[in-house]
């Protein structure tokens, strides 16, 4: 069962993929769903994964959040140097496997903070899937090519939780430094991708107010499974 929720995310890239090629959402859309969704991921990072880290030791949280700033800084390197559309798939296959490595660990974790952290994913995966097909949309052959090279993007995914499979049974510092890993890259993502992207287009009162909609829907709903 806990395989079949893994391949949400990955159903909603593909989902995210079929939607850019078909009818693209305008940026307004994009920007509220965008807040939106920088608010759920910025809840499943503060809310499930910070506070377990404050009872496993400061080393393996500094030396895991040290290995994370400096991923996420080559990603963010190899995203701006990039000159054509292969640099962006490289940066972008990176960030989904550590999305999935993360994922898996929030399972070995407990179903609970597998069940948030999905929830979080997807909306993320789905961006990601219209982000990939738009910028590939005038250089493939075909709607086809451009959904089937998103697939496979997304298909990182569940590799990446399958890599947390044995990295959730190593000593328990080390799987701490991996948490404090992913916690890094989830904050990235909202700070330099999904917010950076939202702001490129003009705000509005409501469109703001989406990212904290996101924030109180995900707390609402740890709450709610206790």
């Amino acid at each position: 069962m806990i395989w079949l929720y893994i391949l949400i995310p990955f159903a909603a890239a593909v989902a995210g993929a079929l939607l850019a090629v078909r009818r693209p959402p305008g940026p307004t859309l994009t920007s509220a769903m965008q807040h939106f969704t920088a608010g759920v991921v910025f809840a499943a990072a503060a809310g499930e994964i910070l506070p377990d880290l404050k009872h496993h030791g400061f080393w393996p949280v500094v030396l895991g959040a040290v290995a994370g700033v400096a991923a996420m800084l080559g990603i963010k390197g190899l995203e701006s140097s990039a000159r054509s559309s292969l640099g962006l798939l490289a940066a972008v296959g990176v960030d989904v496997f550590i999305d999935g490595l993360v994922l898996g660990l929030g399972f070995a974790t407990g179903q609970r903070e597998g069940l948030l952290l999905t929830a979080a994913l997807t909306l993320e995966i789905l961006f990601l899937g219209l982000t990939v097909t738009t910028e590939l949309s005038g250089q493939a052959r075909s709607k086809a090519a451009v959904v089937a090279m998103t697939a496979a993007l997304a298909v990182l995914l569940p590799l990446g939780a399958v890599a947390a499979v044995p990295v959730a049974d190593l000593p328990q510092p080390v799987v701490t430094g991996f948490f404090a890993f992913g916690l890094i890259a989830l904050l990235y993502l909202v700070t330099e991708e999904l917010l950076v992207e939202a702001h490129e287009h003009a705000d509005t009162p409501w469109i703001t107010a989406m990212f904290f909609a996101g924030f109180l829907l995900l707390f609402m709903l740890e709450q709610a499974m206790g």
